[in-house]
């Protein structure tokens, strides 16, 4: 009897370890949920330290040791573990995880295959496994068309009910700009739990990628999150990035929040300096960023070498912030830096003459690396208006005219942009182009045809060819025909004025002349110049011979065409 009840007790303990361990793991997990990874990693440490043996804490150690960017560290357990255990499915697909993050995409897509076949395709925790480290939108050289494949197979296994698995699919879409079953999969997982703070959150960066026009509705998604969860941290450090820019008050209430929901770790010193830089308080963002290294020893978060560029970027030593982002680079993992970065060094890096064909290597690298259209947009933007800050408006056009092929849908200002400063630059050409893409998109539009005309008239600076005429025409009957002349006022008196001064100094042809004064007149009676030359045109035929100059002036006769107003003409409208 007292075996039995020795038994009973050893069962029982069993029992009451293995359920501790059990907890302890979900503890981890939910760590990593809240992306705590010291914590989550402190937790799996606990684990192993009472069962080294435990293949689902060597693996969730692994990624809070990722989620800490230590990529060395999780390959290190991996391995170890993987030496001691090579058929463990889910460390398997730990190794490949880390082999991905590496760029060794055959090694990693060899071992997450093995991890299937060992688990014989009926494990969700290694199909998940998979299918987050293909389908993380951080995870450059994962394979979003795999992770779905793997993360819909694990829904399909018997008595599946994981949230996590839908949300990870709903990220593998998001990865591919599919925002519609993105959503539907977050959609699933709330299903299962309607708590789930991270899937309503992901439904709302779906919304935000997709840019101008979203806000109410993304933000709506992130208020919902903090609703259901307020210890959610990654919303408040989107929010806290969102308003980064626009409104630092709120982009700081937004960080405190965050960093109160996290780890004290080296990014929550970095974030601080950064603040500072977003506060336009350039010297004390330096210093802390030095207090941060200094504090962190041999390495510190390497983010703050980044924050030290741009600030001394924004206090006009752009020696100091050039080293510093050389700095910045050396030591951050490659697989890590972003399209921003590059484009960032190339407008520093433009400010130091001789490096203008690295320049343009580097904005076509982030152009490559990113996936969100309005970013590629923005890289390409910034180069040209660094261009067109030196003046030189050639090469500005030229990154320009970039945006229109990255851009679906590009607008009137993307047009207006690249044609403007090819026209500024002389190239005329390549302004006629620009502004012909101009005129098919929107026909009944002035602008496009004035600049045309005005395009043209630059290269017959004489109008002895009338290039101009046809496009001037066009633009005087699409401006004739508009119900608010108002709006196109600027183009239509200056293609008026060209026909002035064609008709009188090319054509001879003074009636043809004054009727565009009055055309012109029409539109601004008050226009000074436009009664001068009415005045002159009607007193001077310009078929009569010429007359000596009295000694008295005389008000000049209308400029040839082709002359450039000293003002930069404006579109109609912009879009």
């Amino acid at each position: 009897m007292k075996k039995i009840k020795a038994g009973i007790f050893f069962l029982a303990a069993l029992f009451f370890t293995s359920a501790l361990v059990a907890q302890s793991i979900s503890d981890g997990k939910k760590f990593m949920y809240y992306e705590r990874f010291q914590s989550a990693k402190n937790v799996f440490q606990k684990v192993l330290a009472a069962n080294p043996n435990d293949e689902e804490a060597v693996y969730w150690l692994g990624q809070a040791e990722i989620g800490l960017e230590n990529l060395a560290g999780a390959k290190a357990i991996y391995l170890k573990r993987m030496a001691a255990a090579p058929n463990s499915a889910l460390i398997l697909a730990g190794v490949g995880h880390v082999e991905l993050l590496e760029g060794k995409t055959a090694d990693a897509k060899q071992h997450f295959e093995t991890a299937i076949s060992l688990s014989q395709g009926k494990s969700i925790a290694v199909l998940n496994a998979i299918g987050f480290a293909n389908g993380n939108p951080d995870s450059r050289n994962g394979d979003a068309n795999y992770a779905i494949e793997k993360l819909r197979q694990a829904t399909q296994i018997k008595k599946f009910r994981d949230p996590e698995v839908w949300a990870n699919l709903g990220d593998a879409y998001r990865k591919l700009a599919d925002g519609g079953n993105a959503i539907k999969a977050y959609g699933e997982a709330l299903a299962i739990d309607p708590n789930y703070a991270r899937a309503i959150y992901r439904s709302g960066r779906v919304y935000q990628t997709q840019g101008y026009g979203q806000e109410e509705l993304y933000m709506k998604y992130y208020n919902d999150a903090i609703a259901k969860d307020a210890k959610y941290a990654p919303v408040y450090n989107t929010l806290y990035s969102y308003y980064y820019q626009t409104n630092v008050g709120r982009s700081a209430e937004f960080l405190e929040k965050y960093l109160s929901s996290s780890d004290d770790d080296p990014k929550a010193c970095s974030y601080r300096a950064s603040i500072l830089y977003a506060q336009a308080k350039f010297a004390e963002a330096v210093k802390k960023a030095d207090e941060c290294i200094a504090a962190e020893g041999a390495s510190p978060y390497v983010n703050l070498y980044k924050i030290k560029s741009f600030a001394y970027n924004r206090l006009g030593d752009s020696v100091n912030a050039k080293s510093n982002f050389e700095e910045y680079f050396k030591r951050q993992d490659t697989s890590k830096i972003e399209g921003g970065d590059y484009s960032a060094y190339a407008a520093l890096l433009l400010k130091f003459p001789g490096n203008e064909v690295r320049v343009g290597q580097l904005v076509e690298r982030a152009v490559a690396l990113d996936t969100v259209e309005v970013n590629k947009a923005a890289y390409l933007k910034s180069l040209a208006q660094a261009y067109e800050t030196q003046k030189d408006y050639k090469s500005a056009a030229l990154w320009y005219s970039k945006i229109l092929d990255v851009k679906k849908n590009y607008g009137k200002t993307d047009l207006y942009y690249a044609g403007y400063d090819y026209f500024r630059a002389g190239q005329f050409p390549q302004a006629i182009d620009i502004f012909n893409k101009y005129t098919v998109k929107y026909p009944d539009d002035i602008f496009g045809y004035y600049m045309i005309g005005k395009s043209n008239a630059g290269m017959d600076s004489t109008g002895a060819q009338g290039l101009a005429i046809p496009s001037y025409e066009k633009a005087i009957a699409v401006g004739e025909a508009a119900p608010d002349k108002s709006k196109v006022k600027d183009q239509l008196t200056g293609a008026y004025r060209y026909f002035i001064e064609y008709y009188y100094n090319v054509k001879k042809d003074q009636a043809k002349a004054l009727s565009y004064v009055d055309k012109a007149l029409a539109l601004d009676p008050t226009d000074a110049q436009l009664i001068t030359n009415r005045d002159f045109i009607s007193k001077n035929d310009p078929n009569a011979a010429p007359k000596k100059p009295a000694a008295s002036s005389k008000p000049s006769p209308p400029a040839k065409p082709g002359s450039k107003p000293a003002a930069k003409p404006k579109p109609a409208q912009k879009k």
